[in-house]
């Protein structure tokens, strides 16, 4: 079966289940001692860095997780000393969670990890193909998005 006879949607599912799927092995061979889970975690808490960290709810909506599988992530970064959490200062019931200076090294490390599988996945793909292929994901993420805003 050709790939451009495949319906998209399932083309989207197999080349995410494929880019988890090297990703875990990729943080196993690392030796980091991070769960995948973990790992996304802290990238995640990574892109927040800028505005002091990001809410715990807003966190698990944006991992697509159930809040308490990532209190369960959240719980072990924190025992290692890797993320902290902390009161919002502008809403006292709110955590914000942020990457504490021992997580700095370990979020670069998962940072290139993540950065090899996505090279791995395009290589061979002219810099025209890969500009051509964000341009139309972000449509797609855009397009998609407004089905989200109702939450």
């Amino acid at each position: 079966m050709k790939l451009s006879s495949q319906p998209l949607g399932f083309l989207f599912v197999d080349v995410a289940r494929l880019f988890r799927r090297s990703f875990e092995q990729a943080l196993a061979e690392a030796g980091l001692g991070l769960t995948s889970g973990e790992a996304r975690t802290l990238a995640r808490c990574g892109r927040y860095k800028s505005v002091g960290g990001i809410r715990q709810a807003v966190l698990a909506d944006v991992m697509s997780v159930e809040p308490m599988t990532l209190v369960g992530y959240l719980d072990r970064l924190e025992k290692a000393g890797l993320v902290g959490r902390f009161p919002d200062p502008s809403d006292r019931r709110a955590k914000l969670v942020r990457v504490l200076p021992k997580g700095e090294p370990v979020l670069r490390r998962v940072e290139e990890i993540g950065q090899k599988v996505r090279l791995s996945a395009i290589e061979g793909l002219s810099p025209d193909q890969i500009e051509t292929l964000q341009d139309a994901l972000e449509h797609i993420c855009d397009r998609l998005s407004v089905y989200d805003a109702g939450k």
